[in-house]
C-alpha cells in the first residue's frame, strides 16, 4: 500500500491529459503541419503524410479485408485472434478499438465475450443443482438480454470508407448490441479520461503521423489498471528469413493490391510504412515513454509481427 501511494503522484502527472493540454497540443499540430516527416520511403510535411493517408485508406475501403487475406494467405486471422485471447476479456469490459474500421478485432471481442458469459452461466447453473426449471429458465432469459454482460467496445476510426465498410460487415454478420462506431483520430481521441479498460490497435499505429502524441492519448483515455495492446508489422532478425520477406513484399504485395485493388501505390506505401516503423525494442521504449509500465511484446512468425501490451498503473 505505501509503495501503491508513493506512486501515486506520478500516476496524476502522467494520467493528466486535461482541455488546457490538449488544446497546447492542438496548436503545436498547427504549428508543426509544415513538420518534415515520411509517407512510406518519401518526405513530406506532416499535413501532407495525413492527407495521403487518408486518401490511401479512401481507396482500399471496399477491397481491405480481401487484400489482407491475399496478403497474409489468411495468417492475420491468427495474429488477430491471438490478440483477443492475449487481452482475455471478460464480461463488462468496455474495450476502445482504434483504427479498427473493418470491425474485425471488435467483432471478435465480441465472440470472444459472449463465450466467457455462456461458461459463467453453466457454471452457475452447475453449482446449483437444486434450482427449479422456472429459475433455470429466468437465468436463460438473463442471459438472452445480457448476452455480453455490459461488455462494450467502440470502434474508432479517422477514415469514413473504412468505418462504412466496418458497419456493412457488422449488418450482414448480425452485429449490433455492445458495439459502436466513432470517427476520430488516434492522436486526439473524443473520449473522457480513464475510460476505457482495454484499448487496441491493429495494424494501425504505422499509419499515424504522431504516434507519440497517439501513445499519450491512449493512456490518457485508458483507466488505471487498464491495458494497452498493438499488433502491428515489425521486424525480423534473421537475415535469411528478412531477405526472402522483403522479396515478397515489394514484389509481390503491390502487384496483388494492383491485381485485386487496382491500386499499385497504396499498397507500396503500405510495405514501405511498414519498413519505416521502429524495431520492437524502439517501439516497446516508446510506450514506455507515455507512460506505461511493465510493458513488454511478443514476436509472431519470427518478428513478421509483434504484439506489444503495457498497463496503466
Amino acid at each position: 500500500m505505501a509503495a501503491a501511494a508513493a506512486l501515486w503522484p506520478w500516476r496524476a502527472v502522467l494520467g493528466r491529459r486535461g482541455g488546457a493540454l490538449r488544446a497546447l497540443c492542438g496548436s503545436v499540430r498547427g504549428l508543426a503541419a509544415g513538420t518534415q516527416t515520411h509517407f512510406g520511403f518519401q518526405t513530406v510535411t506532416e499535413e501532407e503524410r495525413r492527407e495521403k493517408i487518408n486518401q490511401v485508406f479512401e481507396s482500399v475501403a471496399k477491397k481491405y479485408d480481401v487484400m489482407n487475406d491475399s496478403m497474409t494467405l489468411g495468417i492475420h486471422r491468427v495474429w488477430k485472434d491471438i490478440l483477443v485471447h492475449k487481452m482475455n476479456p471478460s464480461p463488462g469490459t468496455l474495450l476502445l478499438d482504434v483504427a479498427g474500421g473493418t470491425g474485425d478485432i471488435a467483432f471478435r471481442f465480441i465472440n470472444y465475450v459472449r463465450s466467457a458469459r455462456e461458461r459463467q452461466l453453466q457454471r452457475k447453473l452447475r453449482h446449483h443443482q437444486n434450482l427449479s426449471w422456472q429459475e433455470i429458465s429466468e437465468s436463460y432469459q438473463e442471459e438472452q438480454f445480457k448476452p455480453l454482460g455490459d461488455s462494450q467496445v467502440v470502434v474508432c476510426d479517422i477514415n469514413k470508407e473504412m468505418l462504412k465498410v466496418g458497419k456493412q460487415k457488422a449488418q450482414y454478420l448480425g452485429y449490433s448490441e455492445g458495439l459502436s462506431w466513432v470517427l476520430g483520430n488516434a492522436e486526439e481521441l473524443p473520449f473522457d479520461d480513464d475510460k476505457f479498460d482495454v484499448y487496441t490497435i491493429a495494424f494501425g499505429i504505422r499509419n499515424v503521423t504522431r504516434i507519440d502524441l497517439a501513445l499519450q492519448e491512449a493512456y490518457r483515455v485508458l483507466k488505471p489498471g487498464g491495458r494497452f495492446l498493438c499488433l502491428e508489422f515489425s521486424h525480423v532478425s534473421n537475415p535469411i528469413i528478412s531477405r526472402l520477406y522483403d522479396l515478397y513484399s515489394f514484389q509481390v504485395i503491390p502487384v496483388l493490391g494492383e491485381v485485386i485493388a487496382g491500386d499499385w501505390k497504396s499498397y507500396q506505401y503500405l510495405v514501405e510504412s511498414i519498413r519505416r516503423f521502429p524495431p520492437q525494442e524502439e517501439f516497446k521504449a516508446m510506450i514506455e515513454d507515455a507512460g506505461f509500465f511493465k510493458v513488454d511484446y511478443q514476436n509472431l512468425n519470427l518478428g513478421i509481427v509483434a504484439i506489444h501490451s503495457g498497463f496503466k498503473l
